[in-house]
């Protein structure tokens, strides 16, 4: 499913975690790198090569908070925000049409069941 929600991305050069982080950035706004590890569920070691390429390509960026010079905090650059924004209809049309294969009380299942799946991970 994933793979074929996610195909498109090859014609921009972006990974699939590439994306998340674009995506995570694009909906909730600049986040700490910690954050964005989080929130895509990669590890933080993954996360910094990920964030490189990104920089590298000129679709992120990274600054020291002000607060606190330990916390690299990732925003996107205007060029990511254009590549993310002409991305989401088509990226949102291929998840729909992976999913249409289930009826909508199946979907409303399935989202009791992955919110439960989640939340049972945050609390442990």
């Amino acid at each position: 499913m994933e793979v074929r929600a996610n195909r498109h991305l090859a014609v921009h050069n972006l990974t699939i975690s590439q994306f998340g982080v674009l995506e995570a950035l694009y909906h909730i706004g600049p986040l700490s790198q910690r954050q964005l590890a989080d929130k895509i569920l990669r590890s933080s070691g993954n996360l910094t090569m990920v964030i490189d390429n990104l920089e590298r390509d000129g679709l992120v960026q990274r600054e020291r908070d002000l607060k606190d010079r330990r916390i690299m905090t990732v925003s996107l650059t205007e060029r990511g925000f254009e590549l993310i924004h002409r991305l989401m209809p088509h990226h949102i049309q291929n998840v729909m049409q992976v999913f249409s294969a289930l009826t909508p009380e199946e979907l409303s299942q399935l989202a009791e069941l992955s919110k439960r799946l989640g939340l049972s991970l945050v609390e442990s």
